[in-house]
């Protein structure tokens, strides 16, 4: 494109938007709350610090964290939030130098990781060729939600997320009609289904609309997925054992993560691999 800064395929690097947790004031441990379940061995409440916090903001147990039951902690990503309230919107100022602040911090972490989220599917749609005829727009609606994030603490809490959300998820969604208009053949439309524990072994879902569906527990071994919109769809438990997801249009870390899968599974380049697969 004419006059662009930044090569797409660099704009994920140059925004952060890869958590680095040595970078990070330990916000995920302390800002969220979790209940006792199969992902949380107790309940935490938001802006409590855990119990496995240590006093450098690293997890105690940070190798054991599935063997002693925070499966959780594993699949959460923060997608590069982390780091940019810390060292950015404080600056290093961390909330236990300043506890006035606390508050103000993490409300403003829950507001960025969204809005990171956000740059996230953004970044994607300037690498999809068919989804040329939106990348002016999405190159803007980019720099304006990068430049949002770079705003002052006040106008980082008070920001209206939902809104900034329903604009971009109109042209995330014309990006993905653009992309799967070119898979040939009829394709599945599964959006906001109830497919939990499905049997989808083998399944020909490639360019298939399955945004906000439910997956979890689903046996999708072996299953065709490539450029398939799966944003906002809930893969806890699934099983995608030698399962195609190359191209799968708008995956995050954070849905690998929560699923099964095997070294026989194809991943987009931009993913990696979870340590438990």
């Amino acid at each position: 494109m004419a006059g662009e800064k930044h090569p797409p395929a660099a704009d994920r690097d140059r925004l952060g938007l890869r958590a680095d947790c040595a970078n990070c004031l330990g916000l995920c441990c302390v800002a969220l709350p979790f209940a006792a379940s199969t992902d949380f061995a107790v309940d935490k409440a938001a802006g409590k610090p855990c119990t496995n916090l240590r006093d450098d903001f690293r997890c105690g147990i940070h190798s054991q964290l599935r063997q002693r039951g925070f499966t959780g902690c594993t699949v959460f990503d923060c997608l590069g939030a982390g780091q940019k309230v810390s060292q950015v919107t404080f600056q290093g100022r961390s909330w236990r130098q300043d506890p006035d602040s606390a508050r103000q911090m993490f409300d403003v972490f829950a507001n960025m990781r969204q809005l990171h989220e956000l740059l996230w599917y953004l970044t994607e749609v300037l690498q999809l060729p068919p989804a040329r005829p939106v990348h002016r727009e999405a190159r803007r609606a980019l720099d304006d939600v990068e430049r949002l994030t770079h705003s002052d603490p006040q106008i980082l809490t008070t920001v209206d997320v939902a809104a900034v959300r329903r604009d971009v998820s109109d042209l995330l969604l014309r990006a993905s009609e653009l992309v799967r208009a070119k898979v040939p053949g009829r394709k599945k439309n599964h959006r906001g289904a109830d497919l939990i524990g499905a049997r989808l072994q083998g399944a020909n879902l490639r360019g298939a609309n399955l945004r906000g569906t439910y997956l979890i527990a689903a046996n999708l071994r072996d299953a065709d997925l490539r450029d398939a919109d799966v944003i906002g769809a809930d893969f806890r438990d699934a099983d995608l054992s030698g399962a195609d997801l190359t191209g799968s249009l708008f995956l995050t870390q954070q849905q690998l993560s929560a699923a099964r899968g095997s070294a026989a599974t194809k991943l987009p380049a931009t993913l990696r691999r979870p340590q438990h697969w």
